[in-house]
């Protein structure tokens, strides 16, 4: 039966290497080095709840052996070890109450600061590590990730500490009742330790899978719940319900066989348990009946055997937990062992450009680039833009349009040549300086769950609202926001799904005023927007682009009709440039594309008179 290609990729992609998951997890514990004292008091508070608790047996075994009921003071040194056998189960109460709790606010505080270093980590990426890593998954590391990790702290590392601890004080208290009787029981050890290694591979293995079909499932969901009015527009409900049927049941059948090799792995444990109390039943009868030991010592012995189970079967049960943080350690370490590929230049080579002294050139020199090997989208492009020149940029799609916006905003760095503003190469320019010179509205511009206001300044208090308000109404977007219910407070929902494309573009060109960079760029900005819409943003297009250098990529040829020169990009090269008029006389490839523009438009004309 051939393999899944999908399969071996999947686990390929999460197998890491023993000093991988060594350096994984000292970085993680690193995060624990400020709560130490935490640490120790937790396993202070713990060795006493612990030896409270055992020193119950032996409260038992003296009544026993001595025979107190028979006694003269029978009645009252019965009521002496009741009250010492309350007074140790409050002790150990109220420890337990405390490791319990100081473990937990340690954890918590762990794991909110390991939250916060990890989105800081995705958020420095470049674009080129959010080409490979969906945003499912993503959001699988920052929430699931995370929580295990969470429990680690909170339910492993508490489990470890407590019933570690407990086993270690069991063996004691039982080699203090009997030598003999306690080495017998140490044969437990080996046969503990081979089921253990026996199950390891298997438990991990299981929850790698499970794990990593989790992140796929997540993955889907988050991208057919974007795409949701294509699948609808398409009635592809059905298929993309199955396609999530599948990858539902896979995940499905790995959470079956995680639970069936953790209940395989806990029973065993239980097995062993019950036949370590008859075995210590059977040879501790014998040195009863032999006079060799007191009864009271045998009773003893048996709550110790319990109890030696106790905590091993307690540490199993959190082995899924800890097989899991295995698991999301792993893959945290993959992104923070990630560096962006597109860095910061050192402090000694970098330069500064003063923001109110840019001029706004722009050059292209000779550069060549590929987002994957092999496959270059532009092939040595030769472009020059003068200081405040309105450029337009068009061409088929993939004609490597948008790979120009994505290297002067520095997404991607350029394979071959150089991009200078200025005459300074970009890459000497630290990314926020050179994002405070370039400002981008892309064909979707992007709003945040925040009121109208927040969107326009991205929550930087430092522009003030009168001027957020001057820019919306130099725009023409005044008219719109009056009509809303709060107005500029109006609070806009995730990604502004109660606006127009036309009132987010407004929001947008309105965001570029207020951070008033020199180089603007617009991405296929009016490519869906109606004939009216296209107007109102052909008329703030003309505010936002007074006094800057502007690179317009055009869908609709009408945006760029004025343009001071417009670019035909053909298979990753500068094909023809000049004016309109110019253009459209040489008759070549961008007349090509005018008359295939207008034929489109009066299709439409057409089809719309028909209605």
């Amino acid at each position: 039966m051939p393999s899944n290609p999908e399969t071996s990729d999947s686990r390929k992609k999460y197998e890491v290497t023993p000093e991988q998951r060594r350096k994984a997890f000292a970085a993680l514990l690193s995060y624990a080095k400020p709560h130490r004292k935490a640490f120790l008091a937790v396993f202070g508070f713990a060795f006493l709840a612990i030896s409270a608790d055992l020193l119950q047996p032996f409260l038992i075994k003296y009544a026993i052996d001595e025979k107190v009921l028979f006694g003269a003071h029978g009645p009252s040194i019965l009521l002496g070890l009741a009250l010492a056998y309350l007074a140790l189960e409050a002790v150990s109460g109220v420890f337990s109450y405390w490791q319990a709790n100081l473990l937990q606010r340690a954890g918590q505080s762990i794991v909110a600061l390991l939250r916060k270093d990890l989105f800081k980590q995705i958020t420095r990426q470049s674009m080129s590590f959010f080409d490979r890593n969906s945003a499912g998954g993503l959001v699988t590391n920052v929430s699931s990730d995370t929580e295990t990790i969470n429990q680690f702290f909170t339910q492993v590392l508490l489990s470890l500490v407590r019933d570690g601890l407990s086993l270690i004080l069991v063996v004691v208290f039982m080699f203090a009742l009997d030598v003999r009787l306690a080495t017998y029981c140490l044969v437990l050890f080996p046969i503990i330790t081979v089921i253990a290694v026996a199950f390891r591979k298997y438990l991990r293995t299981s929850y790698q899978r499970a794990r990593s079909l989790l992140s796929r499932l997540i993955a889907f969901t988050a991208e057919n719940l974007s795409g949701m009015s294509l699948i609808q527009s398409f009635h592809q409900e059905g298929e993309q319900s199955s396609r999530f049927g599948e990858r539902n049941t896979a995940y499905l059948r790995a959470n079956l066989r995680e639970v069936r090799a953790t209940v395989l792995f806990n029973r065993s444990f239980d097995i062993l348990g019950n036949l370590s109390v008859a075995f210590v039943v059977w040879i501790g009868g014998f040195a009863v009946l032999g006079e060799r030991i007191e009864f009271g010592v045998l009773y003893a012995f048996i709550s110790y055997i319990r109890q030696f189970f106790q905590p091993i079967n307690q540490i199993t049960q959190q082995w899924n937990t800890l097989q899991s943080t295995i698991v999301s350690v792993d893959r945290l370490w993959r992104i923070f062992a990630s560096e962006p590929e597109v860095k910061d230049p050192a402090p000694e080579k970098a330069q500064a450009l003063p923001a109110r002294g840019v001029r706004g050139r722009i050059d292209f020199n000779r550069i060549r680039f590929s987002y994957t090997d092999g496959q270059e989208v532009l092939h040595g492009l030769d472009l020059h833009v003068r200081e405040g020149e309105f450029i337009g940029i068009v061409g088929t799609t993939g004609a490597g349009k948008s790979s120009l916006v994505n290297l002067l905003t520095r997404f991607y760095d350029v394979d071959d040549g150089s991009v200078e503003i200025d005459g300074t190469d970009i890459r000497r320019l630290p990314q926020a300086s050179l994002h405070r010179l370039v400002g981008l509205v892309q064909q979707d511009p992007f709003l945040f769950a925040g009121s109208i206001i927040d969107n326009v300044r991205l929550y930087r208090e430092d522009i003030p609202r009168e001027e957020v308000i001057r820019a919306c109404r130099r725009i023409g977007a005044d008219p719109m926001i009056a009509r809303l219910k709060d107005g500029y407070d109006t609070w806009l929902s995730n990604r502004g799904s109660g606006l127009s494309a036309g009132e987010r573009q407004l929001i947008s060109f309105a965001r570029i005023l207020a951070f008033r960079p020199k180089i603007l760029i617009l991405d296929e900005a009016t490519a869906n927007l109606d004939s009216q819409t296209e107007q109102l943003i052909q008329n703030a297009l003309n505010v936002v682009s007074a006094g800057r250098t502007t690179l317009v990529i055009a869908h609709r040829l009408s945006t760029v009709q004025h343009a001071d020169r417009i670019l035909v990009i053909q298979d990753g090269r500068i094909a023809e440039q000049g004016k309109h008029d110019a253009l459209l006389a040489r008759g070549g490839y961008y007349a090509e594309l005018v008359r295939h523009s207008r034929q489109g438009h009066a299709e439409l004309q057409k089809l719309a008179q028909r209605r």
